[in-house]
């Protein structure tokens, strides 16, 4: 291989891809800054492949050529992870290269060489040469009012031209073939010199793989190099630990008999030892086990999050069954499905939690799960009974029901090796010792809540379990991180906004917090920005991961605003392995694009009683014999520091007019509008006007339409571009946080139909101070002018959430609660709540929102 490189002034590198008027994007591959310039890579072609291509020309009738080209576009296609290509096609010196289409989405190698050469006779049969020619001189000169792409082939080259300068910035990479040698010439601030050499790479074996099978489908084998290969297998995966041959509950066993009275638990105002935890762990424990506990035995635990709550999921785990939660605020309909889903046996309540859990249990009658009060279950005495059952690695732990696409909730089974290994990697990664103090803030639902609950315990640190209530009243919340003194704590994006919003108006100090975790959805530089603008000394952990992969399985540590614009998810935690693959499960080229999957220990074993969706999900690792895979569904690509970013859901793409469109491109373009906090895109129909594209985006204020169409424009084609705009202060979201894509399509629906009016007049217009204030308030929170709020405005039917009902709380100053809020949702009636409490002054509504 003979590399030449030939640099010009020094450009700042940005990650990301390279795109052209709308071409499919080239990955950035440049770990170190370089020139602006070009470098050439020249690989020799091995003589027995030279002959093996101008054979396959002979065989298919057509141009070696058109043999390169097939092999070039699988190239591209690899590198763009869309199996539809453009690339320019060199026809004769002097000549404009002419835009060439190939989709590589056909049944076999042969077909690929047909599509190749059918491309090149419309690429260059063109009556006109010398006006096309200058049409194309044209679109070169300004790429952004249509397509063009950024690589050039010139598979005619008699003999290797040597290196020259690539020619223009739409150009990121050429490739020349002759009979004896390959060159790749490339920008040197987008690609470095090893990167054009894999590219050059797998141009010859892509070759290879055509040439020897043309029968196979174009994707068949794998096109990195072994080194590549072995550094995606093994160099990009987590650190290798040794994890003791202990489980989670022996540790907090021997924190227990090393500390007794450390505080182990905090709720409110009651506190527990570690030796109050283990003794009414193991009662619970001995309870279940007399009554017939079995290895793996499911044991629902239907219960708020309270002290009682705590000591049944670590008496679960040592009794060797499987803890499996549920909230007693579900439908009766819900908790009965789940409980028959899981086979669970037992079922854990408390008298405040046990309503809905009796109507369920009502319905499923004798088969259903033994009900068990926690209280009772710590008060019997079951002295012959031993708590400290034999539980092996592989041995299930927990599962956790999420949504399914087919309506169904599904329940992932995560095993204790997998548990352990993810609660080891939070200690190490996010500093939790002794002395720390962890916050419980998620729903026990959410995976999330059981490391909070149990890993300061491994390590004889407290957990002090905050209260719905409290979470839901950011001042009160703030205060118990202040008072708890809490070192650790863990909070969706969303909710870390309202967070940053109150402490930017209330500057409270919180001298012992010293690391906030971030997940559930992706994090925007935005939020990050201000929180170190108001939190400079605290570290930021963007994690991610998914229940199924025993919850996070990346940590990207900030200690400050990175210079990207995403906020990448991080490198691989300890004994977890990443690959980023095609739909063959082949790992894709370095940088590109592809689905996120799993292997090694933190895998989980399936979803409970439910084959055909495990099966599609959880396959056996094709680069690990003997593991297993979990395929997430969600895109990304590695960054050239081994750090993993996220691109998004790969089924956000939709189709209008023709045209293939990934919503979440619309929506990271989005992302760079002043200000602008989050983003969404979702497609609004109606009979007679068919799909079009309606844009969300969450920020302080309304952004003018034309500032932020040009900065779409700037970027995307035109038929990227949402004709609508809605702006909102933040956007609605679901249950675990994310963004709540049905509720806003319903919303655009709402916001474009001829029923909806916002603008006000006579009668409707807010009369007294108070309405006028509460107008005030609301406008910002719904994105609207305040004179479209009227007195008869529903704060949730237009647009509003629970987490802007808590923002309308803090700027109301605690005046009303969020149960009054939920109650008194006109604005009328809200401002009569008001009013009457001036008059009348009092204590406002303890009552915990629902």
């Amino acid at each position: 291989m003979t590399t030449v490189q030939e640099t010009e002034p020094t450009a700042r590198v940005a990650w990301g891809t390279v795109v052209a008027g709308g071409a499919s994007p080239l990955p950035r591959w440049c770990p170190r800054p370089a020139g602006a310039g070009t470098g050439s890579v020249v690989e020799p072609v091995p003589a027995d492949l030279a002959a093996a291509v101008r054979e396959a020309a002979h065989d298919h009738g057509v141009s070696v050529g058109a043999v390169v080209l097939a092999a070039h576009a699988r190239v591209v296609a690899a590198l763009t992870g869309e199996p539809e290509t453009l690339t320019a096609l060199a026809v004769g010196a002097g000549r404009e290269p002419r835009p060439c289409r190939v989709d590589t989405g056909v049944p076999s190698g042969s077909d690929l060489v047909a599509a190749a050469h059918a491309a090149i006779l419309h690429a260059t049969g063109e009556p006109d040469p010398d006006a096309t020619d200058h049409a194309l001189a044209a679109l070169r000169a300004d790429p952004a009012t249509g397509l063009w792409p950024t690589t050039v082939l010139d598979p005619f080259a008699g003999e290797d031209p040597g290196p020259t300068a690539l020619g223009d910035a739409t150009t990121v990479v050429r490739v020349v073939w002759t009979a004896t040698a390959l060159r790749v010439d490339h920008r040197t601030d987008v690609l470095d010199g090893d990167a054009a050499a894999r590219i050059a790479g797998y141009h010859l074996t892509a070759l290879r793989l055509l040439t020897a099978d043309p029968a196979a489908p174009p994707s068949a084998g794998c096109l990195l190099g072994p080194e590549e290969l072995a550094f995606q297998i093994d160099g990009l995966a987590g650190p290798v630990r040794d994890l003791p041959d202990r489980r989670a509950h022996d540790l907090v066993r021997d924190r227990a008999a090393e500390r007794p009275d450390a505080v182990a638990v905090v709720r409110g105002g009651e506190a527990w030892t570690y030796r109050e935890l283990d003794e009414r762990s193991d009662a619970i424990a001995r309870a279940l086990l007399a009554r017939g506990l079995g290895a793996e035995d499911v044991v629902a635990v239907v219960a708020e999050r309270t002290l009682g709550w705590a000591a049944s999921v670590l008496a679960i785990l040592k009794a060797g069954g499987a803890y499996l939660p549920l909230e007693p605020h579900f439908p009766p309909d819900r908790i009965a499905t789940v409980l028959t889903r899981a086979g669970a046996r037992f079922v854990l309540t408390e008298p405040d939690a046990a309503t809905t859990l009796d109507e369920a249990l009502a319905g499923l009658g004798p088969a259903g799960p033994t009900r068990l009060l926690v209280e009772q279950a710590w008060s019997e005495d079951h002295p012959g009974v031993d708590p400290r059952v034999e539980v092996g690695p592989g041995r299930l732990a927990y599962l956790y029901f999420t949504s399914g696409s087919t309506g169904e909730p599904k329940g992932a089974m995560c095993e204790h090796a997998g548990m352990l290994n993810h609660l080891l990697a939070k200690i190490a990664d996010i500093g939790i010792d002794e002395h720390a103090v962890v916050a419980q803030t998620a729903p026990q639902c959410f995976d999330i809540s059981l490391w909070q609950l149990v890993a300061g315990w491994l390590v004889g640190a407290t957990t002090v379990l905050v209260e719905q209530e409290v979470v839901l009243d950011v001042p009160r919340f703030v205060d118990l991180l202040a008072r708890h003194r809490v070192t650790v704590a863990q909070l969706v994006p969303s909710y870390l906004d309202v967070v940053v919003s109150y402490l930017e108006q209330q500057p409270v100090p919180l001298p012992d917090l010293a690391r906030v975790a971030v997940t559930g959805e992706a994090v925007k530089k935005e939020l990050v920005v201000r929180w170190f603008a108001v939190r400079p000394d605290v570290p930021l952990v963007n994690a991610y991961g998914l229940t199924e992969t025993s919850d996070d399985t990346n940590h990207e540590i900030l200690h400050a605003v990175p210079d990207h614009d995403r906020i990448p998810l991080g490198p691989a935690v300890q004994n977890v392995r990443v690959y980023v693959v095609d739909p063959a499960l082949q790992p894709v080229p370095l940088g590109a694009p592809g689905e996120i999957v799993f292997s090694g220990v933190c895998v989980g074993r399936g979803y409970v009683n439910d084959p055909e969706r495990t099966g599609a999900a959880f396959v056996p690792d094709p680069l690990r014999p003997g593991e297993r895979l979990y395929r997430s569904g969600d895109h990304g690509r590695w960054l050239p520091d081994g750090k993993l970013d996220f691109l998004g859901r790969r089924d956000h793409q939709v189709k209008i007019s023709g045209f293939r469109i990934e919503i979440g491109e619309i929506e990271n373009t989005m992302l760079r509008g002043p200000e602008v906090r989050d983003a969404a895109v979702v497609v609004s129909e109606r009979p007679g006007r068919g799909k079009q594209l309606v844009g969300f985006y969450g920020a302080p204020a309304p952004i003018p339409d034309d500032v932020l169409r040009g900065l779409l424009a700037a970027s995307l084609p035109g038929y990227m571009v949402p004709p609508v705009l809605h702006h909102r202060e933040s956007l609605p979201v679901t249950a675990n946080g994310k963004i709540d894509r049905k509720a806003l399509t319903a919303l655009a629906l709402e916001l474009d139909g001829p029923s909806h009016d916002t603008g006000s007049a006579g009668d409707s217009a807010p009369r007294t101070p108070t309405e006028r204030r509460l107008a005030a308030v609301w406008a910002p929170l719904l994105g609207v002018d305040e004179d479209a709020v009227t007195r008869d405005t529903h704060f949730f039917e237009h647009g509003g959430s629970s987490l802007l009902a808590v923002k309308m709380a803090v700027r109301l100053q605690k005046a009303v609660t969020l149960p009054e809020i939920g109650r008194n949702p006109v604005l009328a009636d809200l401002a009569a709540l008001l009013d009457e409490r001036a008059a009348t002054p009092g204590p406002t509504d303890p009552t915990p929102a629902p």
